[in-house]
C-alpha cells in the first residue's frame, strides 16, 4: 500500500544551471520568506546570470519572476508575492 510521500516525484527538474533552457522545470526558492521550501516553476528566459520563471499559476498566467541562475534559483519575496 502506498502512503503519502511514497513513489516518484511528478516533476522532472533540471538542477544544472549550466544547461538551463527555456521550458525547463526548476525548483526555486524564496529564502527571505520561506527559507528552503521548494517551489516549482518553468523557465521562460535564461540569461548569463539570471532566469525568468513562471510559477505556472492558473489564477495569474502572465506572472513572471526574475531569479538567480543557480541549481535552485533564488527569487526575492517582492518578485514572488509582489
Amino acid at each position: 500500500m502506498k502512503t503519502e510521500g511514497d513513489g516518484d516525484c511528478p516533476f522532472q527538474f533540471n538542477f544544472d544551471a549550466d544547461t538551463f533552457k527555456v521550458g525547463d522545470t526548476v525548483s526555486y526558492r524564496v529564502p527571505e520568506s520561506f527559507d528552503e521550501m521548494p517551489f516549482v516553476g518553468v523557465l521562460l528566459e535564461v540569461g548569463d546570470d539570471y532566469v525568468v520563471i513562471s510559477p505556472d499559476d492558473p489564477t495569474d498566467p502572465d506572472r513572471r519572476m526574475r531569479g538567480t541562475r543557480e541549481s535552485r534559483p533564488v527569487v526575492s519575496t517582492q518578485e514572488a508575492v509582489g
